[in-house]
């Protein structure tokens, strides 16, 4: 396995030393994100959603809809929000129907041309396969994109996400059968277009002209 050292791996770090989160010039804590962060409304919205999804997950578990499942339901996503937080992933972006079709036509036609590929390295005799680990720096690095492209990604044969820097935005691929830079350069290509298309379907205006505008980073070429 050949690995891409562009970008050096792991997370990055900030402040006066390992482990601390110091603050820039501004006064704002280092590793924050404004993009991430909301009104104290649109936190308690997304907590609100958050609840009615685990209590839906919680009745579908026990296969009944009762005032028992519900309650019990409630208690469990409690519990797992205060005892569990996760980051806050807030949707400010809007729907556009036209260009969530495109998206779903690209990923079905791409999982289908990756599903022959993979099938046909693994029945290829005496076929031995190179595989890469790439760091891709995204162009919008909110918590909502960085997990709708990862999972994207992940549902792909032949690609799997190793690692997530959250803070710099950056994807750590596997990618399987590269035999030189060309083929790096094509993925990271095929990986910006995939978080491209994502933006364009549900990301917001400010993140459709940021995809359209901001170049890809040149630090992680081959």
């Amino acid at each position: 396995m050949s690995a891409d050292d562009g970008v050096p791996p792991g997370p990055a770090t900030g402040g006066d030393g390992p482990g601390t989160t110091g603050r820039d010039q501004s006064g704002r804590v280092a590793g924050t994100d404004p993009e991430r962060t909301g009104p104290t409304g649109i936190r308690w919205r997304d907590q609100a959603i958050a609840v009615g999804w685990l209590v839906l997950v919680w009745n579908l578990l026990w296969g009944e809809f009762t005032w028992g499942n519900l309650l019990g339901g409630l208690l469990v996503a409690g519990a797992v929000l205060v005892f569990f937080p996760l980051p806050p992933v807030t949707f400010a972006g809007r729907l556009r129907p036209r260009a969530l079709l495109v998206f779903c036509v690209r990923f079905a036609v791409e999982l289908v041309s990756a599903s022959a590929h993979v099938a046909r390295i693994a029945v290829q005799p005496g076929y031995r396969p190179r595989s890469a680990i790439i760091a891709v720096p995204l162009r919008v690095r909110t918590d909502l994109n960085l997990t709708l492209t990862a999972e994207v990604l992940s549902l792909v044969p032949g690609t799997l996400i190793v690692e997530v820097d959250r803070d710099a935005g950056i994807l750590y691929v596997h990618v399987l059968d590269v035999r030189g830079p060309a083929d790096l350069a094509a993925c990271r290509e095929r990986i910006h277009g995939v978080e491209e298309r994502i933006v364009r379907a549900v990301g917001s205006d400010a993140e459709l002209r940021r995809v359209r505008t901001e170049p890809v980073e040149r630090g992680t070429e081959p």
